[in-house]
């Protein structure tokens, strides 16, 4: 027999994301204190990142790109001058 699918309401979601936010304590530890399951708040906390416009956790935001691709030309160059 499945078991039924939980559903929660958009105010939970955004209160369960805005105490990783703000407490800074781990996607894993909140989810446990909520009694859901930690997968699902990773997904809710990515698309809220998502939103927000902040890069996901190791990647760079596009003027970090930017920023490291002209440091990088400019590397390369100063190498072949040598």
């Amino acid at each position: 027999m499945a078991a039924t699918r939980r559903r929660f309401d958009p105010e939970f979601r955004a209160g369960a994301v805005r105490i990783v936010r703000e407490t800074g304590q781990s996607i894993a530890q909140v989810a446990r204190d909520l009694g859901i399951n930690s997968g699902t708040l990773a997904n809710w906390v990515q698309q809220d990142r998502t939103a927000r416009g902040e890069a996901a956790a190791g990647q760079l935001s596009e003027d970090e790109r930017a920023e490291s691709d002209a440091s990088t030309s400019s590397a390369s160059w100063w190498a072949d001058m040598a």
